[in-house]
């Protein structure tokens, strides 16, 4: 991390990390559909105490990285809700080919 001369270059940085951060959910999101295939139900999608131990663990990430463990909280907490939307349909697919 550096300190910016202006507001471009601060912009310019924020543009490098939203491409890294994009890249990384991409990636994430390619294994969220793959967890579906160990997954009995939707109720196993959905796992509540799963989600609470990644809360957990990313706050205390938040914290050795100088960011507020509140917003970590909060962008984890959405963008689990979306992936477990995925993962949900993600296991339908696979539960109607099985079927089929």
């Amino acid at each position: 991390m550096n300190n910016c001369r202006d507001l471009n270059e601060v912009r310019e940085n924020i543009d490098r990390i939203d491409n890294q951060i994009v890249k990384l959910i991409s990636e994430r999101s390619y294994y969220v559909k793959q967890a579906a295939k160990f997954k009995k139900d939707t109720e196993d999608v959905k796992a509540p105490r799963r989600v609470e131990m990644v809360i957990e663990k990313v706050s205390r990430l938040a914290e050795k990285n100088n960011v507020s463990p509140n917003i970590v909280e909060i962008v984890y907490r959405n963008m689990i809700n979306s992936f477990i939307n995925l993962e949900i349909e993600e296991h339908s697919q696979i539960n109607k080919k099985e079927v089929k």
